[in-house]
């Protein structure tokens, strides 16, 4: 039997981990990785948080990565998005689309508390690596309300990665009949 390729989603709020585990996942999975944030500061090195938030480039490089994303799943390749996918809709969107071409969709969730989320936002801050944006505690803060968190209902849905240390364990969360909605 043919193994069917891998969709991974990272989701969670800067400074979760996200792009250091969709690293790590690009070497021990063999996956093409896809970073929204690393297209847009090396297209745009000179755009602002605001602009990569508010202006409609974000937008147009997660539908360019996305379309990648379906034909290297079609090809049998595995794939990371990573974009935080903060909520449900775009979450079901992406998850109903990858399992229309047959991959096998994990959702590799990091939600830390807000206070351990800052102190990380602040030391990347200073060190501002590649792909890192500047943020303000406010900018977390409103983007934490924004976070829709998965709910129990939902993570029955995927595969899930339940890393620790970073470490891919998979465990399918339930037996249960998905809903078509």
């Amino acid at each position: 039997m043919p193994k069917s390729p891998t969709l991974y989603l990272t989701c969670g709020l800067p400074g979760s981990g996200k792009t250091t585990l969709a690293k790590q996942l690009e070497q021990s999975a063999g996956a093409i990785r896809l970073t929204g944030d690393d297209w847009l500061q090396a297209l745009f090195p000179e755009m602002t948080t605001d602009e990569a938030e508010k202006g409609p480039l974000r937008a147009k490089i997660e539908k360019l990565q996305w379309q990648m994303a379906l034909r290297a799943l079609e090809l049998d390749c595995n794939v990371i998005v990573d974009w935080g996918i903060w909520s449900r809709k775009e979450r079901d969107d992406l998850r109903n689309a990858a399992l229309r071409v047959g991959a096998k969709v994990i959702l590799c969730l990091l939600d830390p508390p807000l206070a351990e989320l800052w102190e990380r936002v602040s030391r990347r801050n200073e060190e501002r690596p590649f792909g890192a944006f500047q943020m303000t505690e406010a900018d977390l803060i409103r983007w934490s309300l924004l976070f829709e968190r998965p709910t129990a209902d939902e993570l029955s849905q995927y595969y899930m990665w339940g890393g620790i240390n970073n470490d891919v364990k998979l465990r399918k969360t339930s037996k249960r009949k998905r809903s078509s909605k």
